[in-house]
């Protein structure tokens, strides 16, 4: 099978030729109590992207990340107001908690500059309905980040489903979890509001469970599914008292199941994916480790990939691409509007069983 997989990585580098713009992408960065915002605050200067602008309220935090990372000062604001006043910005990525998604949206949509946010789209179906609204009516691009979008192994499992190599779908699992926020010693700013019931609308359901069923449209080719049913608990109410810091969410399709399993409470952190077909299974065990057979008469074969071609192996690289024309954004891609719609819907669902003990159908 490693030819199979040869041919993939050919065909993802090859298929993708792009004009490069080279002038760099103007960021605002808004927000700095996600502690995901190290990924644009520390990435490499390769001379794709330039922050312009921060805005962030919380002087001292601003002024730690500062000493850190090594941008002045001069560049960080208290309002969005006060940087779209100062600062030509093209596009913003928001890092501050995801109750402000809508905020952020509501700033940036009406002038014309582009959204990403930080999974999942925001924290509730209803802001997501406006959010959906406001990029539409102005006609930006409004992106969501997950960590798993550029995984090698994600993209190539995808491929072996596309091409019916396992049989239609009848099940995928997916794993999601740490031994939880507090335990792995996350920062108070961003812990402050993870564990809060309104900015971050639940605990690992929302944290996780956005993973699972954003793989899982991306998988279905955005099928909605019938109905969602989950089940939360709250084993460690001395750390978490307002929010669930376990969940299990069961999808019901068609053909096939989903199970997103998100928790805060395993020993070990996994991102992970199984996938079950009527002839054969895949196993993406991390960003680069595949599992593959195709069906009982192969050996099960696991396969080291490659980090996918820029520019689809890095967020800010991806919405440069994508504002400035030089890939085209797909419908129910991982990172699309359409996609991460749905992924509230289910989130929305879960939160309403988790709540009522009963399962819950999804309007046509």
């Amino acid at each position: 099978m490693k030819s199979f997989f040869l041919a993939f990585f050919i065909a993802i580098s090859f298929s993708q030729v792009f004009a490069q713009s080279a002038d760099p992408l103007k960021i605002g960065v808004v927000g700095l109590t996600h502690t995901h915002v190290h990924w644009i605050l520390g990435r490499e200067d390769i001379g794709d992207i330039e922050i312009v602008a921060i805005v962030e309220p919380n002087r001292e935090l601003a002024q730690r990340y500062s000493d850190q990372h090594g941008y002045s000062m001069d560049i960080v604001f208290d309002t969005m107001e006060e940087m779209f006043a100062s600062v030509e910005v093209e596009a913003v990525t928001a890092f501050g908690t995801i109750y402000e998604h809508l905020e952020v949206v509501q700033e940036s949509a009406p002038r014309g500059v582009h959204v990403m946010v930080e999974k999942p789209l925001t924290v509730s179906l209803d802001h997501a309905k406006e959010m959906k609204r406001l990029a539409e009516e102005h006609n930006i691009y409004l992106l969501t980040n997950y960590e798993t979008t550029w995984y090698a192994s994600n993209h190539a499992l995808k491929e072996i489903v596309g091409d019916n190599e396992i049989g239609l779908l009848r099940k995928v699992v997916v794993h999601d979890g740490h031994k939880g926020p507090a335990e792995i010693g996350i920062n108070s700013e961003f812990l402050e509001w993870l564990i809060d019931p309104v900015q971050n609308g639940a605990g690992a359901l929302t944290d996780f469970g956005c993973y699972g069923a954003n793989l899982i449209t991306w998988l279905t080719k955005g099928e909605r599914p019938i109905s969602v049913f989950a089940l939360t608990q709250t084993i460690k109410p001395e750390l978490y008292p307002e929010v669930d810091d376990e969940a299990t969410i069961l999808l019901e399709y068609p053909t096939m199941q989903g199970i997103i399993q998100a928790s805060w409470n395993w020993p070990i952190s996994r991102k992970d994916m199984q996938v079950y077909g009527k002839t054969g299974v895949a196993f993406a065990d991390d960003a680069e480790t595949l599992r593959f057979q195709k069906n009982e008469n192969f050996d099960i074969e696991t396969v080291k990939l490659p980090s996918l071609p820029s520019p689809f192996h890095d967020p800010f690289a991806y919405f440069k691409a994508v504002i400035r024309g030089e890939i085209q954004e797909q419908p129910m891609s991982l990172s699309s509007l359409e996609n991460n719609m749905i992924v509230m819907e289910i989130l929305d669902a879960a939160m309403q069983s988790a709540e009522t003990g009963k399962k819950v159908y999804l309007d046509d």
